[in-house]
């Protein structure tokens, strides 16, 4: 290998200044780390260039002599020389400048944009200071939704390209396109076709103007009046980064930070908007107590020795502890040290019946975001849609697949928002998840392919054909009809492939915190098992339990058979959260006492809470956040809780204190610091650390103390041929009690429906949209019926947790698989 092959930078000259860029780099990028700003409308590091706006242009010379150039179009070239502050470039700058305003309205103290407008500065910085054009500008309709949440004035539109190239390139949602010609050119949708996007806020986000704008943010405030922190999304497991604005003690906007490793900027919009909730006036301001039939508010203190007294006169093995994926990492050790160290059980859940093994989580080898979105490798969803459950990863990984050349193998009940980019779509019958992923494994490593699953042969061959390179597997649950068992028998399956590693798909909010805390059943703190670990936590914790507790459905079945006196429920609404409605009912109805703590009166506290602490809110106090590849980042409080609302780990000393022990924690940096003593992967997490990494995280590596499960041979009865296996998939907008208090959100989930194949559609002889019954041995509903080529044939799919019709009706949550029958009403 040459000199000249081995070098990867060049060498050229910035305004005189020698500086060495990366080959290939963009010159607009160069410049910029240069030091040199180079001004830009159309150019975003994320997206590809595209050259519309020209306010880039400059003079560079790459040996042929000074001519104008877009930067954003020019990768640096060695002995390349750009002045960006010659008379020529300052002339075509200004120029630019004039003709964007030709028709731009000059209405900046009216704007929402103003006084973080792009065009607004660099007019300012860089135009001609007046305008000749004294002729009457262009006029349209203003403003227009283009959905609910974002609304569109095309006077101030510059065609700049990022809306459009977003929602084509980035989201893939080609809803929002360029139209008519010259003059007369403007960003729109077609009629009919509202920008029915996951993602719509980034647009709103991105635009250089105020072209576009988001309801709810709105004639709010001005930039120069808000309070800003960095801080960590909350609604998903993905941790995007993001920074919260507030003003006048109430947070107003949530907006996207590019941080490399997770997010790239981008949002879901349920993300951006997920703020409202905390705004709701339905949040709880102050513990409630049950009076006959109805919950009434009561002060701090009659309600903790209310609590109290409970948790003291119950034995502890007859407690169970449900939820906490809403907590900070600080507040779950918290509970954790509370439940196990001081109460002393180990009935301890944050998963609802909704997630995976602890030790199959954990314990296989984990990728991050960045390793399973590797240019050229093999991704296998053997999980959710992430579409519809972790936008921010969907993004991530489409980018992989579109324009990183990464190949995608779908091994999923049913069609996903993924399946237009996959490779090779494998979707075997609900249960029968591990018997293909075997199939595909021994395909792959040169055996003949068998059918599984449903599927044939060759299309088995097909897919273990083009495993290479780095293999990531992306897995959880992408049906809650269908157990845990299946999906871990499979990701287990998966893992004889050389070198192959896991990406997390539990979407439950800060889950892979709650896991790291302990909250689950024989764990401790730091990935550790009570059997290994006990003696390690001796020092700062009272006890410990002896590492036989119940997981979630088996604490709501021993609360149905009277053997448990009372559910602690943190964050938690069993009815809506569990696979398995009637065992979660029976549990509530049968249990004697119930403590809740929560920012709202959901449906479980509203049928069975005796207690109920108000908690406060993730913008509302401090902490760190684990995200679903096990990074950790912090999340900071902006506003004051509502009322006398208190934060959990504070609520959890609080109790503590009042059982007569204290738990040692006067702040979060407290917390902090004795989970680093306690927990070895958690030694690095220092304050100086936290504060160093506030965009792009720390990653916590390593398995700890845990093992991977072995397989459990878990397997769906023999299929019934009247029957169709249920899949239960969640949504990204559902009846949930966050999106119930979001108004940006409220509505927009869909309608429930039983979507069946086109085969089995026509055995029903009905037309599209008709009632139909769908009956399981747990219950019935009547909803409609609609065909779709996306689901394969002995299949019905329903949307999870849709308004006015749980699914969760027709689950049984001890079977392996939920069969319905779908006949005529």
């Amino acid at each position: 290998m040459t000199d000249t092959e081995a070098k990867t930078t060049v060498s050229i000259t910035v305004n005189g200044e020698a500086f060495e860029a990366n080959k290939g780099e963009l010159l607009i990028d160069a410049c910029e780390r240069a030091g040199v700003h180079v001004p830009r409308f159309c150019y975003h590091s994320r997206m590809q260039p595209v050259g519309m706006c020209r306010m880039c242009l400059a003079e560079v010379d790459t040996g042929r002599g000074p001519a104008l150039q877009p930067t954003c179009m020019l990768p640096c070239s060695d002995g390349m020389s750009v002045d960006t502050e010659s008379e020529l470039t300052q002339k075509a700058q200004s120029g630019v400048l004039e003709f964007l305003l030709i028709n731009h309205p000059l209405d900046c103290p009216v704007c929402d944009k103003g006084g973080e407008c792009p065009l607004q500065d660099q007019t300012m910085s860089y135009g001609p200071g007046e305008s000749r054009f004294i002729e009457e500008k262009r006029h349209y309709e203003k403003p227009i939704p283009l959905n609910d949440n974002v609304f569109l004035d095309r006077e101030r539109c510059i065609l700049c390209d990022r809306c459009t190239r977003f929602a084509d390139t980035v989201a893939g949602d080609k809803l929002i396109h360029f139209m008519d010609r010259g003059n007369n050119t403007q960003v729109n949708t077609f009629p009919d076709e509202p920008f029915a996007s996951y993602f719509s806020g980034n647009t709103v986000q991105i635009c250089p103007v105020g072209a576009l704008t988001a309801k709810p943010y709105r004639f709010k405030a001005r930039p120069w009046d808000l309070d800003e922190t960095v801080s960590t999304a909350w609604t998903d497991s993905a941790g995007a980064r993001i920074a919260v604005q507030s003003s006048r003690n109430q947070v107003i906007r949530l907006l996207g930070i590019d941080s490399d490793a997770v997010n790239w900027g981008w949002l879901s919009d349920k993300e951006r908007f997920a703020f409202e909730a905390l705004n709701s006036e339905d949040r709880l301001t102050a513990p409630l107590t049950r009076a006959g039939d109805h919950l009434v508010p009561t002060g701090w203190s009659v309600a903790l020795d209310k609590a109290v007294s409970l948790l003291s006169d119950t034995d502890p093995s007859r407690i169970g502890v449900i939820g906490g994926a809403r907590l900070s990492n600080e507040s779950q050790y918290a509970w954790a040290k509370l439940a196990k160290g001081v109460i002393g059980t180990d009935n301890v859940d944050a998963q609802l019946g909704d997630g995976l093994p602890p030790e199959l989580v954990l314990g296989l080898p984990r990728a991050t975001i960045d390793q399973t979105c590797t240019p050229g490798g093999t991704i296998i969803v053997c999980g959710p849609d992430p579409k519809e459950e972790i936008g921010s990863l969907y993004l991530r990984l489409r980018h992989a697949v579109v324009h990183d050349g990464a190949k995608l193998i779908e091994l999923t009940p049913s069609a996903t928002g993924l399946s237009p980019f996959a490779t090779h779509s494998l979707h075997p019958r609900p249960g029968e998840i591990a018997t293909v992923a075997a199939a595909l494994v021994a395909a792959a490593a040169g055996d003949p392919a068998v059918a599984a699953g449903g599927l044939t042969a060759e299309s088995i061959a097909a897919a273990a054909g083009i495993i290479d390179g780095p293999v990531s597997v992306v897995v959880g649950r992408a049906s809650l009809a269908e157990s845990a068992d299946c999906i871990a028998d499979a990701a287990l399956e998966l893992a004889a492939i050389p070198g192959a590693r896991f990406l997390s798909a539990l979407r439950r909010g800060n889950i892979h915190g709650a896991l790291d805390a302990g909250m689950s059943p024989g764990l401790l703190p730091g990935r550790t098992t009570i059997a290994s670990g006990a003696d390690r936590f001796a020092e700062v914790w009272p006890s410990t339990p002896a590492g036989s507790g119940l997981d979630t459905a088996a604490m709501l079945a021993a609360a149905a058979a009277g053997d448990l006196d009372l559910l602690v429920l943190l964050g938690a609404d069993p009815l809506n959260d569990f696979p398995g409605r009637s065992l979660a009912a029976s549990a509530l109805e049968s249990v004697p006492n119930v403590i809740a703590i929560d920012m709202f009166v959901n449906d479980s506290i509203d049928a069975a809470a005796d207690i109920v602490l108000a908690a406060s809110g993730p913008t509302e106090s401090d902490g760190t956040f684990t995200n679903l590849e096990g990074r950790v980042s912090v999340c900071c409080q902006r506003v004051t809780p509502p009322g006398t609302a208190r934060a959990d780990w504070m609520i959890a000393s609080e109790l503590s204190r009042r059982l007569g022990t204290d738990l040692g924690f006067d702040s979060i940096e407290s917390i902090r610091s004795e989970i680093a003593s306690v927990s070895p992967l958690h030694s690095d997490i220092t304050e100086k650390a936290l504060v160093d990494s506030v965009v792009e995280g720390l990653l916590i590596e390593g398995p700890g103390d845990l093992v991977a499960p072995s397989p459990t041979g878990a397997g769906p009865n023999i299929h019934d041929a009247y029957s169709l296996r249920l899949v239960a998939a969640r949504s990204m907008y559902d009846d949930g009690v966050a999106l119930r208090n979001s108004p940006s959100s409220r509505g927009l989930a869909r309608s429930i429906t039983v979507r069946l194949s086109p085969p089995d559609f026509d055995k029903i002889g009905v037309a599209r949209g008709t009632v139909v019954k769908v009956e399981s041995a747990g219950g019935q509903l009547l909803i409609p019926v609609e065909p779709d080529p996306g689901v394969p044939e002995g299949t019905a799919v329903l949307p999870w947790a849709a308004p006015g019709s749980p699914t969760n009706t027709l689950i049984d949550a001890s079977a392996t698989v939920t069969d319905v029958r779908v006949e005529r009403a």
